[in-house]
């Protein structure tokens, strides 16, 4: 599996950007469990936001080469708030609890439901969501709702494969090309998809650097 998205080559100097940029402190700034409890926005920010259980805090740490800067779990639904995390003074980095199956109430989960999507819909500073899909899988029912409401909210996204490594490379492919026909008749998707493996490292260098574009690099 090719390190640039669709078997593109990646901009020798995007690239270096990126390593820089994730090379850089990256600490926990706060949970909000609650609207009211996001911080300040003050810097460009990117969300990871995909299914329970699809491997967003993995994705977060791989970017970061940290093990333990996002929590990790294999229960779904561990994560009950947004956790925001600082990059230097260039990016923030916010970390989505997930939708769909998870092991908690129903009140909780309705009440974290409304926290993703009051997050998205009213964010000024948000740049760019990564809606992460499990490759096992593919684009779910669930995935599409989230896809037309950030259409309608007008918020950019880019659709991250994740746990690439548990896939065989045709079906890949074939997932990948289905993915972007599918994700065409959305207007406010971005039409390069990125497959990664946090296990494997593959796909974080591209990801990086897509997401250095957006950073405020002085």
């Amino acid at each position: 599996m090719t390190d640039a998205p669709d078997g593109q080559e990646l901009d020798p100097e995007l690239i270096e950007c990126g390593r820089w940029l994730f090379a850089q402190e990256c600490v926990f700034v706060s949970g909000a469990a609650n609207y009211d409890g996001v911080p300040e926005a003050d810097l460009p920010e990117i969300a990871f936001v995909g299914r329970s259980n699809v491997g967003k805090s993995s994705l977060i740490n791989a970017l970061a080469s940290r093990k333990t800067l996002a929590r990790t779990s294999n229960t779904p639904g561990r994560t009950q708030q947004i956790n925001f995390f600082r990059l230097q003074d260039a990016l923030m980095l916010a970390d989505l609890p997930g939708y769909g199956y998870a092991k908690a109430s129903k009140t909780e989960i309705k009440r974290w439901t409304r926290l993703i999507f009051d997050y998205l819909r009213g964010r000024p500073s948000l740049r760019r969501v990564c809606l992460l899909i499990d490759a096992r899988h593919g684009l779910k029912d669930k995935d599409i709702e989230v896809m037309k409401d950030l259409d309608e909210a007008a918020v950019s996204y880019q659709i991250v494969l994740t746990k690439c490594d548990k896939v065989k490379p045709g079906a890949l492919i074939r997932l990948t090309d289905s993915t972007s026909s599918r994700i065409a008749k959305h207007v406010a998707a971005h039409p390069t998809i990125i497959r990664t493996s946090s296990l494997r490292n593959e796909g974080i260098e591209a990801l990086r650097a897509e997401l250095a574009m957006m950073a405020d690099i002085r």
